[in-house]
């Protein structure tokens, strides 16, 4: 096993560490999950309310800028809707020709910001945005690196900012006779997303 996929399965393991901080974040802020809805306690959502910002105070201090980016940002909404669209037919019609497991949307765009009481009706909406957004980068990562996997699964040569979760499997930039040996293999290599 070479030391890059040890590193990266070091990450594997910090991200699994994360999950367990995070299941301890949810005890300290006492809230709980059910069948995907956060609850929190009375206590909690009073002080919640307490802390809540008045719409024209979260304008005001959010600058005259707003006005001019707002449309922008809110134009690029869009194609994301248009992206969202192709990536889930894209998987619906290519995943199974291919054996590849597909990828659970749900998994990756959390809608659920908009329980916090102390976020006003225009945070909330922007909170929504950027999850919707920032979890459909993350569905639509996650179905291109399955994709790659099955297709050309090779470690660049040059290092990249952020690698996604299937580039331990890939082969090392160079290793032809691995490539040739193991590519029949890593193309049925997702048993730990099954």
């Amino acid at each position: 096993m070479s030391q890059l996929t040890l590193l990266l399965e070091k990450m594997g393991e910090l991200e699994e560490e994360l999950t367990r901080e995070l299941a301890r974040k949810q005890e300290k802020w006492r809230f709980t999950i059910e069948r995907k809805k956060v609850r929190f306690s009375e206590e909690v959502r009073a002080r919640h309310r307490e802390l809540l910002s008045k719409f024209s105070d979260y304008v005001y201090d959010s600058g005259f800028f707003i006005v001019l980016t707002v449309p922008v940002i809110w134009a690029a909404l869009v194609p994301v809707l248009f992206l969202d669209a192709v990536v889930c037919v894209y998987q619906l019609v290519c995943f199974p020709v291919y054996g590849i497991p597909r990828v659970k949307r749900s998994d990756y765009v959390v809608m659920d910001r908009h329980s916090l009481q102390y976020l006003n009706w225009l945070e909330k909406l922007n909170c929504a945005y950027c999850g919707y957004f920032n979890g459909l980068m993350s569905f639509v990562r996650e179905v291109a690196a399955r994709t790659e996997q099955y297709w050309c699964p090779v470690r660049h040569a040059r290092p990249v900012k952020s690698v996604h979760s299937r580039y331990k499997t890939f082969f090392d930039y160079g290793d032809a006779q691995g490539y040739r040996d193991g590519l029949a293999r890593v193309r049925r290599e997702y048993d730990d997303v099954r």
